[in-house]
């Protein structure tokens, strides 16, 4: 059985640190392709060194563009190289980006088979450019790797029944895996300057926050009003905008470099509250128990709601004030499996390099 996992973002390496190592062991031949999405060091190389991903068997290195000068390129650059390579049995993508889209329009014009990890998942908005992605990726795969239930029962309702199996979050795999690698490397100390407990940990980098000035404006202004400091490892989209704008940070906001796998488990684990629009951090905070506001109209993840752990926000100062004062109802639920979900993935697609 011989793979081509396409990965290009900061999400995707995490996803397949945990995913490449059960393939491994499944005896399952992996070759990964780096498209090149996130470019920046703190954004790529240090995801493979701390996790130990296998290096990329190629790096595409296409870098940032517009959503079709991106997704065009790395169609073009991943078409020639799966051409002329030895045939793979699958292409194996994960969640919602450019570059999951782009391979899987490439497998489908290949004629190659292509499994989807993470597929399912639908916030019902189709502005959203990862919302358009996940939907036509879904409906060329043949294998569907859902993390919940909730999400197999969307595709169910899509008239996709083929082909699906709820396995579990793989990265709450990687949560369980690493958290402990996580608190030997770095203290809270090393980090930050505060306590446990004493501070907000923000992140925003969706183009939904980052290419509106009013709604990036509306969150400078909360956070340089809320009652305590706000740590914000910033994403270089989100520094390049402020730049373009000439906004300036808060005085209470601690700004921070693009932190690593690792790092960013340290300080969600620290914070009081979690202020983000990343679908991934709302489930780590969901896992670690870090109340979360989520800082856009909806969520994919709406699992994370249950209980109040996680509430939907958008960028209204109001809703986001009651949402940091409100505490969760009852104890977080086990909805995202019990963290051998890259196991069943592997088992599953070890099993159809044999039929």
């Amino acid at each position: 059985m011989r793979i081509c996992t396409v990965v290009g973002a900061r999400p995707q390496f995490i996803k397949a640190a945990v995913v490449s190592r059960a393939l491994r062991s499944a005896g399952v031949q992996e070759a990964i392709v780096h498209t090149g999405q996130h470019y920046d060091a703190a954004m790529s190389r240090i995801f493979f060194e701390e996790l130990e991903i296998p290096e990329p068997h190629i790096d595409l290195g296409v870098g940032s563009g517009s959503h079709a000068v991106q997704t065009g390129e790395m169609m073009i650059r991943l078409e020639a190289f799966l051409s002329d390579e030895p045939r793979y049995d699958l292409v194996l993508v994960y969640g919602d980006t450019n570059s999951t889209l782009a391979a899987a329009l490439v497998a489908a014009k290949l004629n190659l088979p292509l499994a989807h990890i993470e597929a399912g998942l639908r916030s019902f908005n189709r502005t959203m450019p990862e919302e358009v992605n996940r939907i036509v990726t879904d409906r060329l795969s043949d294998l569907l790797f859902c993390p919940s239930r909730l999400a197999a029962d969307n595709l169910r309702r899509e008239g996709i029944a083929e082909g699906v199996f709820v396995t579990g979050d793989v990265m709450y795999d990687a949560v369980l895996h690493f958290r402990a690698r996580a608190t030997e490397r770095y203290s809270l100390e090393s980090l930050v300057p505060f306590d446990s407990g004493a501070y907000y940990l923000a992140t925003i980098h969706r183009a939904e926050n980052t290419e509106y000035p009013d709604r990036l404006a509306k969150l400078l202004v909360l956070f340089g009003a809320l009652d305590r400091p706000v740590v914000w490892p910033v994403h270089p989209r989100t520094t390049r905008r402020m730049e373009q704008l000439g906004f300036t940070f808060p005085s209470n906001v601690h700004p921070l470099e693009p932190k690593g796998y690792l790092e960013m488990l340290v300080l969600l684990s620290g914070a009081r509250r979690v202020l983000t629009d990343s679908g991934g951090l709302q489930k780590e905070a969901y896992w670690l128990e870090r109340p979360c506001v989520t800082l856009r109209a909806e969520t994919e993840w709406t699992e994370t709601l249950e209980r109040g752990w996680n509430r939907v926000a958008d960028v209204d100062p109001n809703r986001i004030l009651t949402a940091l004062r409100s505490e969760p109802e009852g104890p977080t639920l086990p909805v995202y499996g019990d963290g051998r979900a890259s196991e069943r993935i592997a088992a599953t697609l070890a099993g159809a390099g044999g039929e």
